[in-house]
């Protein structure tokens, strides 16, 4: 049974990736807050699941998500429509690498995704728009994200959330464990975001 936006288990969710934001941003205002990241192909999502699941300890919870990306000169920026009333505008910059790499980011939440995607898209040009279904699950300071893309095909993504006192081996030494045990071979990693597919692909 799926378990859609708004559920306890999502909120938990929400409140547990807000804990790690608030942490970092008592140590440091100045700091922008880092993941180290890991993005591949799913071959078998059936198998992935399961993993996810056992790993997790949980169900994972169902996400709808509309990523709007803008033309910006550096970085990526793009408003999250999270397909429940609010969304997330998210600015990040990250090398674009296979296996796991340094992501530096903001979050600003708004209640109003749309009346702030008319303005940006009027202010900075729209650059692509990507619709997802997400299944998100927690083990440890890692977020496991496993994608339905529309266009493109299943994913999966690896987020490890670090802390001030963390660098960035220890990040990837966590996503390199996960990643074993979730059963994602090297060859099915990827660079680039999704947003980089969908355009490569028109």
């Amino acid at each position: 049974k799926r378990r859609e936006e708004g559920t306890p288990e999502l909120r938990s969710c929400w409140a547990l990736g807000r804990e790690f934001d608030e942490e970092r941003r008592s140590a440091s205002e100045l700091t922008m807050p880092r993941n180290v990241e890991i993005k591949a192909a799913v071959r078998d999502w059936d198998q992935l699941i399961e993993n996810a699941k056992r790993l997790s300890k949980s169900e994972g919870v169902l996400i709808m998500q509309e990523d709007t990306f803008f033309d910006v000169l550096k970085g990526r920026l793009k408003l999250r429509n999270l397909k429940n009333g609010g969304g997330q505008l998210i600015f990040y910059q990250r090398a674009d690498l296979e296996g796991p790499k340094l992501s530096d980011y903001s979050i600003s939440p708004t209640a109003d995704p749309d009346g702030l995607k008319k303005v940006l898209s009027d202010a900075l040009g729209v650059k692509g728009v990507v619709t997802k279904e997400r299944w998100l699950y927690m083990v440890g300071q890692t977020r496991i994200h496993v994608d339905q893309v529309q266009g493109l095909g299943n994913f999966m993504e690896l987020e490890v959330v670090l802390s001030e006192d963390q660098n960035l081996e220890e990040g990837e030494a966590i996503a390199q464990k996960l990643m074993e045990e979730l059963g994602i071979k090297k060859e099915d990693l990827m660079t680039g975001a999704y947003m980089d597919l969908i355009l490569t692909n028109k």
